[in-house]
């Protein structure tokens, strides 16, 4: 099995996000050889990444709980959909600190995107898949872009909404998600191989 976890990533009050991270969720849980996870940043109180050392730099999480638990649920993961608004042209400071407070559980895995805001999110996709290749992650081609007469016609609704309600962009999740799968299980399969490799 796969374990590919949906990342809430937006703590603000009122939060769009919830809508389209509830649906990828289904999406995803309908993947045959899919574990799916579903990890809410609200669960995950970080405080500001301050270390004098960066993570790549460290063997053991560091000691703060918060930051223990979340390196511990990337850690147990093989893959991800990140989902997450556009703020100022680029990814919200909630889900940059997520990414920054851990390194190695990143590394050698898949993730794909979900956003929303001005474009579709598209601006903090990008910049979203340039954190994900300096943490050694495989970012998927495809992402899922909300446009916003979508958005605007979910924004009174209560999450979770009528999945029917994502028809428009159902196509581009359904390529998003065959190509993380893909990338996920051959990742899985070479950190494995070097699992054994190593322990020979």
């Amino acid at each position: 099995m796969l374990n590919i976890a949906v990342i809430l990533g937006s703590t603000r009050e009122g939060r769009f996000g919830e809508k389209p991270a509830r649906w990828i969720y289904g999406e995803l849980a309908k993947r045959k050889g899919v574990e799916p996870a579903f990890i809410d940043l609200r669960d995950h109180k970080l405080p500001f990444f301050n270390k004098a050392m960066a993570p790549g730099y460290i063997k053991e999480p560091y000691g703060d709980e918060a930051v223990a638990r979340w390196t511990q649920a990337i850690g147990a993961q093989d893959g991800f959909v990140v989902v997450a608004p556009e703020y100022n042209r680029s990814v919200g400071g909630e889900m940059k600190n997520a990414f920054d407070w851990v390194y190695r559980e990143w590394n050698r895995k898949a993730a794909g995107f979900v956003a929303y805001g001005s474009v579709g999110g598209a601006r903090a996709v990008e910049h979203m898949r340039l954190i994900a290749i300096e943490l050694q992650m495989a970012p998927i081609r495809h992402g899922v872009h909300l446009p916003m007469d979508l958005y605007m016609s979910m924004v009174g609704e209560e999450a979770p909404v009528d999945p029917a309600l994502f028809a428009p962009v159902r196509q581009m999740a359904d390529t998003m998600l065959d190509q993380l799968v893909w990338w996920t299980g051959a990742l899985k399969e070479a950190r494995d191989r070097d699992e054994v490799a190593e322990a020979a």
